[in-house]
């Protein structure tokens, strides 16, 4: 997936933050490539170790987005909190700010929608994106800002996990009888991004992002260290766990609802945190780098890759491709969208320098005798 909440929010908190924008950017990256392979790639290749490792690498995407959003709720939570707000206004304030994502999700079906009609139903329009997960997800647990900081700290770290074990179980329930469209928002399901198990990523980003508040800045060295410890035992446990011959569940998918593949992810996703601190503090800077650019308009980046890739631009070459020509093709969206976003940064820039080219003005002659 995977866009962001407010890329100017992490950039102002601080430059010791800014590795957030570089894990972000990475998990662009990650995305496009998946998405490219998923759409162009021909079937009978699908098995293959490039198309397979591409999607592996792929669905760590959403999760490092997921976990970003929640770290950027956090902010927002602690920032109301200093400024004095009651547990009212911080709560309405998070309120707000999942409206506004959910209010994008449905601006991005409809124009998906409007541009591939009439080839595509309108029930398209109901399909429950990653932007819809981070909406719904926001809003409910936009109650959390009742609480201090310190305090959801550990708070959302046990609700990551209710939510990630709960998963199974609400898989094996009996869904009928609430309409599919309201199901695909609560069920897992491997063609929507479902309250479980996905959100749990969300309730650890603010648990991170509630921490990374707190912590001194000349302690977030440190930090991330304990980090790295926590990221490799958690792959570990998770990786152990979920191969034990028994299980406390009747019935669990590993790569659909299982606690252990949601505890993997999360581990993957600090060591990612991890690195992009180490990388953006010590080897790249305040230089400028095309990770970090992508990170810092991602949202925009999934927006229009979605309908460049999945959408009806390049239809002849869906499902046509060798692996070599999905690499090729990967690196090519990579770098449009690199493009693109280089444009936004800079587009008050470029506007100023191609307005005099379009101006309707002419110089004004005098006549004399």
């Amino acid at each position: 997936m995977t866009p962001e909440l407010s890329n100017r929010q992490s950039r102002n908190s601080g430059s010791r933050l800014t590795f957030l924008d570089w894990s972000r950017g990475l998990a662009v990256v990650i995305m496009l490539q998946g998405h490219v392979f998923h759409s162009f790639s021909r079937q009978d290749l699908r098995k293959d170790g490039p198309f397979v490792l591409s999607q592996l690498f792929g669905g760590m995407g959403p999760a490092v987005f997921l976990v970003l959003t929640g770290i950027t709720l956090a902010f927002l939570m602690d920032g109301r909190e200093k400024q004095g707000l009651g547990a009212m206004a911080r709560w309405r304030a998070s309120l707000r700010r999942a409206g506004y994502l959910f209010s994008l999700a449905i601006l991005f079906r409809i124009q998906l929608w409007l541009f591939a009609y009439p080839q595509r139903s309108w029930t398209n329009l109901l399909k429950v994106d990653i932007l819809n997960c981070m909406g719904f997800a926001m809003a409910l647990m936009s109650i959390m800002a009742i609480f201090t900081t310190a305090e959801r700290v550990r708070l959302c770290a046990v609700l990551g996990m209710l939510i990630a074990a709960a998963s199974p179980l609400v898989s094996s329930m009996n869904w009928t009888w609430l309409p599919q469209e309201l199901a695909a928002y609560i069920v897992p399901s491997t063609q929507y991004f479902a309250f479980f198990p996905w959100a749990a990523f969300i309730a650890f980003g603010i648990s991170i992002g509630s921490v990374l508040r707190l912590v001194e800045p000349a302690h977030t060295n440190r930090m991330m260290q304990w980090g790295c410890l926590l990221g490799l035992a958690l792959i570990a446990g998770g990786q152990y766990f979920s191969n034990l011959p028994y299980s406390i569940y009747q019935k669990s998918d590993f790569w659909l609802d299982s606690p252990g593949l949601i505890v993997i992810k999360l581990g993957a996703v600090i060591l990612i945190l991890a690195f992009a601190f180490v990388w953006s503090e010590f080897a790249v800077g305040s230089a400028w780098s095309w990770v970090r650019q992508l990170g810092t308009t991602s949202l925009l980046v999934y927006w229009v890759h979605i309908e460049l890739v999945y959408g009806r631009w390049f239809g002849s070459w869906k499902e046509s491709m060798n692996n070599i020509e999905c690499a090729f093709a990967a690196v090519g969206v990579i770098a449009l969208m690199l493009g693109l976003s280089v444009l936004r940064t800079n587009w008050p820039g470029v506007r100023a320098a191609f307005l005099p080219l379009f101006s309707t003005q002419s110089p004004l002659r005098v006549s004399g005798d």
